[in-house]
């Protein structure tokens, strides 16, 4: 989906702009590549600067209640200073390297629902103006692939997946916003949570695993969270039974509700102040090393049906469609 932008601020007989990504999706800390495509237009003009930024989709809850609007949270420089003739072509290749704490926007090819963009921004004739806006998709890291994969296979059902804005306590979390990948609880644990949400916060060494759970209320008490946090190194990762693992922690999590009584109930996950410090102040309440080692699990290709087939591809690929389309209005 790409969106050809005649660049407003020049008027009819401006250049335009196209910005082509390369095919297939990127990794958080990796690569992205692809090319500016200016047209010129019924005149010369000057191209002081091309650059992108990296928008997302990203919920704020507020006193009011909850809205959503595109946040950018990476910029880049990528060419200018170049004369644009009238009439012609000109491409900028360019090759980027993403934030690692990008959010993921698909598991094995199958959408999330999580909306990420590249803007393209040119300064021409002392101006700024937005060119295109294109969907960019982001797969998971291995560390993040096997905990989903894992998940899956021990019965927890995909629900949503969304951007909140804020900052995890006790984490060295770098960007605005945060990704919450809630689940429904496997069987085996339906009793003791209502859904469980998954945060991955990578760096260059390994990949923090947050992980949240609301705790079912009783007849004479108030549902709460319990949180907790384990880190785990980027390499490795095929040689860790990851069922294993990724039961021992729900297991862990489940065993600590108890502890968890003195931070108060929310009674419901989306409570005021939820997004000003993620988790309505918590911090992580164990922090785990890297773990057993052992033979990653077959069958781990099962998890695109356990965790991500509660949304239709089309559906999530409309979504985005529209978020792009009302952006391109509003900037109009």
């Amino acid at each position: 989906m790409v969106f050809k932008r005649l660049l407003g601020s020049l008027g009819v007989g401006g250049p335009t702009v196209d910005t082509v990504l390369d095919p297939g999706a990127a990794l958080p800390g990796g690569s992205l590549t692809g090319q500016v495509r200016l047209k010129g237009g019924d005149a010369d003009f000057t191209i002081e600067q091309i650059g992108l930024e990296l928008v997302g989709r990203v919920e704020v809850e507020h006193e009011e209640g909850e809205s959503e609007g595109g946040v950018a949270f990476e910029r880049f420089a990528v060419g200018g200073g170049f004369r644009l003739a009238a009439g012609a072509d000109h491409s900028v290749p360019f090759q980027l390297t993403l934030p690692w704490e990008t959010p993921v926007t698909e598991l094995h090819g199958q959408p999330l629902g999580v909306v990420l963009g590249v803007r393209t921004e040119l300064a021409v004739a002392g101006a700024k103006d937005k060119g295109d806006l294109d969907p960019l998709a982001v797969r998971p890291l291995p560390v993040q692939e096997a905990v989903l994969q894992a998940l899956g296979q021990l019965g927890f059902g995909f629900r949503s997946a969304d951007l909140e804005y804020g900052r995890i306590r006790g984490t060295s979390q770098q960007l605005p916003f945060y990704q919450e990948i809630e689940l429904a609880p496997a069987p085996q644990y339906a009793h003791a949570f209502q859904e469980i949400e998954v945060t991955f916060l990578a760096s260059p060494g390994g990949v923090d695993v947050v992980l949240e759970a609301d705790k079912r209320g009783g007849l004479f008490s108030e549902g709460h969270d319990a949180v907790v946090l384990h880190t785990v190194a980027h390499d490795g990762v095929e040689l860790r039974d990851w069922n294993a693992e990724v039961d021992s922690w729900m297991r862990q999590l489940a065993e600590r509700h108890g502890h968890f009584g003195g931070h108060g109930g929310h009674g419901g996950h989306h409570a005021a102040g939820h997004h000003s410090g993620h988790h309505s102040g918590h911090e992580p309440e164990h922090r785990s090393g890297h773990g057993m080692g052992g033979a990653v699990a077959a069958g781990a290709a099962g998890l695109a049906v356990g965790v991500v087939g509660g949304m239709a591809a089309a559906e999530a690929i409309d979504e985005i469609g529209d978020f792009f389309e009302g952006e391109e209005e509003d900037e109009g």
